[in-house]
């Protein structure tokens, strides 16, 4: 009898969590994901004179 692989558990698969059927990701991740980046891009710019 052979053990089901459970792909959420694989050795080369880094900081996935199994999360229950019909889950949804919060909103605010992602409004918090794109503040961050658009931040980090305006920083990254203002390195850079004109």
């Amino acid at each position: 009898m052979s053990v089901p692989v459970d792909p959420a558990r694989r050795p080369d698969v880094l900081l996935r969590r199994r999360m229950p059927d019909g889950h949804q990701v919060s909103a605010w991740w992602m409004i918090g994901a794109f503040v961050a980046v658009s931040l980090s891009g305006v920083g990254l710019l203002n390195l850079f004179p004109a």
